[in-house]
């Protein structure tokens, strides 16, 4: 799996999110500061340089995203530079229109991804000044309900526009009875707001809206939000990204139905009840393929396939998603649920998650990858820096459109209604109920 909604708070973040699945981690941050825990920016050459070498210690792949509001290019140039796989605007540090466009001009002459986490006061512009501001371009949108941040409280007009690259995070996913509650209190924290002001209180209570928070299920049952990511410790949990997809998939097979096939017209009186593969087949791209498409590494990784790099995770089918049984790491095994070490059959019980051979030495180094940006591979950063990791630069990105995104490409019409929050799709009114209870939740963490 691919998470690329990290706030690298933590180093133990890491090994969390490998023993869930997660093979490829990708965001930005220097640690437990107060701007990783708000935002995913490395900013400046130095963290850079600082955290690629600590990459070198972890058996993940791993790739920087670097601070990317700036009025002027060259700050911006000079992180690409540093080997940041692309940039992030943060409404925290101002996502104008005029950061969003220098932004874009600087990836697109760098090959090199933009995230966006957009205005929620909408004190620089709305959603729609936002999308003019892009052009037209290339971009990620992270959270793109808005719960998470986001243009109040219309942001997802964004999973409209062909250009942008929506994904969630998954504290939303899926929307159940308990999502609401403890959702301001996440945000007041994160963001450093004070429960006491009233005017915190509010710009928290804009984000949080039940409306559109029910709405992103059925978008990405529709294929209309095309990625889930986590948004690690920063309104997000890190160990959960697979879980909650295969939640979301379950709460909407039991609200919504079989899904059929896009484009082959078949209906519910013609599916077999013994399958639901087209829905299996969506869901798992957004976690997998899809970001890397997105982020410029599907040449190493996202899908099984000759030539990329061989990360797989086992799964015995009764814990599927939510423990997996080895993890495997360019070709070797890096973690496994082990029991006692010092018990005369393999196969002992308890069992934990104990990283393995592929998880030490110089067997780490050549069982992962660090992703850098074609400028900095070019200028030499893994000697500069001495870095053990094999490089791969990122490639191919400022094509990828929403097309792109594998049974995750549909871009209906988005009309929100300022005053209700009512959220319609090519004229459709989606609505759904909170779900009650879920599947691959606490029963599967009793041990």
């Amino acid at each position: 799996g691919i998470d690329s909604h990290i706030h690298f708070i933590a180093p133990q973040q890491i090994e969390e999110a490998l023993c869930s699945g997660v093979t490829t981690m990708l965001g930005g941050g220097t640690g437990p500061a107060t701007g990783t825990f708000a935002t995913t920016c490395t900013p400046g050459p130095w963290h850079i340089e600082r955290m690629l070498q600590a990459a070198d210690a972890f058996p993940m792949n791993l790739g920087f995203l670097g601070k990317g509001n700036a009025s002027l290019p060259a700050a911006l140039h000079e992180q690409i530079d540093a080997g940041v796989i692309g940039l992030k605007l943060h409404e925290d540090w101002g996502t104008t229109p005029a950061a969003i466009s220098n932004c874009l001009d600087v990836a697109d002459a760098t090959d090199t991804q933009v995230a966006i986490h957009s205005d929620t006061l909408n004190e620089s512009g709305f959603v729609e000044n936002t999308i003019a501001a892009v052009k037209g371009r290339g971009i990620c949108a992270f959270h793109t309900e808005g719960a998470g941040g986001g243009h109040a409280p219309d942001i997802l007009r964004v999973v409209g526009e062909d250009n942008f690259l929506p994904s969630s995070t998954n504290p939303t996913m899926p929307y159940t009875v308990n999502t609401l509650d403890e959702h301001v209190d996440m945000l007041m924290v994160c963001h450093h707001l004070d429960a006491g002001i009233a005017e915190d209180l509010a710009f928290a209570e804009s984000r949080i809206r039940k409306e559109t928070i029910a709405a992103e299920d059925i978008l990405h049952d529709l294929g209309a939000i095309s990625m889930m990511s986590s948004d690690s410790q920063a309104m997000g949990r890190v160990g959960e990204v697979i879980i909650r997809t295969w939640q979301t998939a379950h709460k909407m097979k039991g609200q919504r139905g079989w899904l059929p096939p896009a484009g082959t017209g078949a209906d519910s009186a013609e599916h077999s009840a013994r399958n639901d593969n087209f829905r299996a087949k969506r869901y798992v791209a957004k976690y997998t393929i899809n970001p890397a498409l997105a982020h410029g590494i599907a040449h190493e990784v996202g899908s099984i396939e000759v030539g990329k790099w061989a990360d797989l995770v086992v799964w015995k089918p009764a814990f599927f998603g939510v423990k997996p049984f080895t993890i495997i790491k360019g070709g070797s095994i890096a973690m496994a649920a082990m029991g006692d070490p010092n018990a005369s059959i393999p196969t002992p019980q308890p069992v934990h998650y104990r990283p393995m051979f592929g998880a030490f030495g110089g067997s780490l180094h050549r069982s992962s990858l660090t992703f850098v940006s074609q400028a900095g591979l070019n200028a030499g950063i893994g000697e500069r820096y001495g870095l053990h990791k094999t490089l791969s630069a990122v490639k191919n990105v400022r094509g990828v459109r929403k097309q792109h995104m594998v049974h995750n490409g549909y871009t209906p019409k988005m009309e929100i209604d300022a005053q209700t929050y009512a959220v319609r799709a090519d004229g459709h009114l989606l609505v759904c109920e909170p779900a009650t209870s879920l599947p691959m939740a606490q029963r599967y963490f009793l041990f």
